[in-house]
């Protein structure tokens, strides 16, 4: 027997645009293979050579001093809590070049919505970092903490981001996506960025030549629904703008979260979520394997299910491992899983341009 969603995926990968009730119907559905066949499809197609890509970055969180108090994250501290802390150049410097010496060519470099540090601070930061590392990309600052710099600083979001590529920022992370949807940011995040202000500090970031990546944190109290008004959203964004490199969901990990009692969304789900990603972004290039909170093994298994990339080896992860989701893997570990998936790993930057030595 025809699977019930089965006529719909054909007309999917006819080429046909999914619309807002049959990505609904597909998410909503529990035929998992079929997705995922429908997804492969896709994602072979927009990668039809045989290479599956990851790339080498290390997280550093320059602050975990926040006052947005979100009721997912078990990683900020309130300012004047003696955990809290601004981090130094000495123990900066030393991460990055424990990166380089790694192989890696990135930092993803993010923190908390502090309530002190504005513009100027952020651009010696970045300034420092460039001019004492050279060849490393500043993928930093997500939408969040770009429209809370714009705010302590009393500047348009616009100015924000033109001082900071002046100083060398080079691409955007999509942290702080969380679920674009107000009713969730209400609930989850009353005094963070709102849904309308996160795409407009990525507009405005693209509209500057800017390119960076888009994410979704699924798995708490969103529907699905939501979920879907999230993928169409970020769909409408980049048919304006074109700015996205990549998407990169994950399943919410409450542990040590005020949300800890709710039940931990599993596999299953992610597997599905991704899938029907992979359908609805239809003009997004890459997608990105959650191995970091789903494990090397699901991470692997998303190389089927519409992921062309296993994102970074992650040398250093902070805000996850807070929740008590600690999965790691060498490069070499991470190379196997991709080869092991019958795919040829290839390393590559923040913009998917693979490695010189690869090349």
């Amino acid at each position: 027997m025809n699977s019930p969603i089965e006529s719909l995926l054909t007309r999917t990968l006819e080429g046909e645009r999914l619309n807002a009730a049959a990505g609904l119907r597909l998410l909503a559905s529990h035929d998992l293979a079929a997705l995922g066949r429908a997804a492969d499809a896709v994602a072979r197609k927009k990668h039809p050579q045989p290479i599956r890509t990851y790339n080498i970055d290390r997280n550093i969180n320059y602050t975990n001093i926040c006052v947005s108090g979100c009721r997912f994250c078990a990683f900020h501290r309130k300012p004047g809590d003696p955990a809290g802390y601004v981090l130094g150049r000495d123990e900066l410097y030393r991460k990055i070049e424990e990166t380089l010496a790694l192989g890696g060519d990135q930092i993803l470099l993010q923190g908390g919505m502090h309530p002190e540090l504005a513009i100027e601070w952020y651009e010696q930061l970045v300034g420092d970092i460039r001019r004492r590392f050279p060849s490393i990309n500043v993928h930093g600052f997500s939408p969040t903490e770009i429209h809370h710099i714009a705010r302590v600083s009393d500047l348009p979001v616009a100015r924000v981001l033109e001082r900071l590529r002046a100083a060398g920022l080079g691409s955007l992370p999509g942290g702080g996506a969380e679920i674009l949807a107000q009713r969730v940011r209400n609930l989850l995040s009353p005094a963070k960025v709102s849904a309308d202000q996160w795409l407009e500090v990525c507009r405005c970031w693209h509209r500057l030549g800017g390119r960076g990546s888009a994410t979704m944190m699924f798995g708490h109290v969103e529907t699905l629904a939501e979920r879907i008004e999230h993928l169409e959203r970020l769909r409408r964004l980049q048919d304006e703008t074109g700015g996205f490199t990549a998407f990169i969901c994950w399943t919410f990990q409450p542990g040590n979260t005020p949300l800890a009692g709710r039940p931990k969304a599993g596999s299953w789900e992610y597997l599905k979520m991704l899938a029907v990603a992979r359908l609805y972004l239809d003009n997004f290039p890459n997608l990105q394997a959650s191995w970091v909170t789903q494990g090397l093994t699901i991470g692997q298994m998303a190389l089927r299910f519409g992921a062309n990339d296993m994102g970074s080896l992650m040398i250093e992860e902070n805000v996850v491992a807070a929740a008590g989701t600690r999965f790691h893997a060498s490069e070499d570990q991470i190379r196997r899983a991709i080869a092991s998936a019958g795919y040829q790993p290839r390393r590559r930057d923040v913009f998917y341009n693979l490695a010189p030595e690869d090349c």
